[in-house]
């Protein structure tokens, strides 16, 4: 039996629409903090186009906690295709697009899980980084992570930044203001963005 099978991205869309959910083939747009989907509930798999997103799940006391993170060409909700239903809550960080995935109107599901592992692996990767070591270096790490070309960067607020690094708000704050004064973050206007979350990076005054 071959590893690799087809599914028709079609036929899972009208199943969902015969129980009345979304079958939604084009690009989603969201806000900063708008939620995406819940764990538990039915839907499909997107790509992230552009922005972060935050994954959440149930801790043992039963309440949400950060999981993991999304960012541009990671895709979220593959386990959709597999299990009928989301395993996490998504919410927006920054502003983001999504599209459809599997790309077309049928992809052979095999060769894209393997490709959603392979991101999903390298992302377990850098969350585990960011929450360990020095707390400037977990802070500096996330930059690293999020800034696009041209060297610019919007943070999530400083509370996700702590969720996801695993630091307090206060150490946070005093660690994006200590690197403002160095330089190594500028704030720079962005349309729709909070003064306080966009910058430029230059992190080459780091080591001046």
């Amino acid at each position: 039996m071959s590893l690799f099978f087809t599914v028709d991205r079609k036929q899972h869309e009208v199943a969902l629409q015969g129980r009345n959910l979304p079958a939604i083939r084009s690009a989603l747009n969201f806000d900063a903090g708008q939620s995406l989907y819940d764990a538990g509930g039915e839907g499909l798999a997107w790509r992230v186009r552009h922005g972060v997103v935050r994954l959440d799940t149930l801790n043992p006391a039963g309440e949400m906690a950060f999981a993991s993170l999304a960012i541009n060409g990671d895709i979220l909700g593959c386990e959709t295709l597999l299990f009928g239903t989301y395993t996490f809550s998504a919410a927006a960080l920054t502003r983001c697009e999504l599209t459809p995935w599997p790309e077309g109107e049928s992809a052979t599901v095999g060769e894209s899980l393997l490709e959603s592992l392979a991101i999903a692996q390298q992302r377990a990767a850098d969350i585990v980084a960011l929450r360990g070591g020095q707390a400037i270096d977990r802070v500096i790490g996330l930059i690293r992570l999020l800034a696009a070309p041209g060297n610019k960067v919007i943070l999530p607020t400083r509370q996700n930044i702590a969720d996801i690094t695993n630091l307090r708000f206060e150490t946070i704050s005093r660690l994006i203001k200590g690197l403002e004064r160095a330089g190594v973050l500028s704030t720079v206007r962005i349309d729709g963005v909070h003064a306080t979350r966009a910058y430029t990076v230059n992190l080459n005054a780091l080591s001046s």
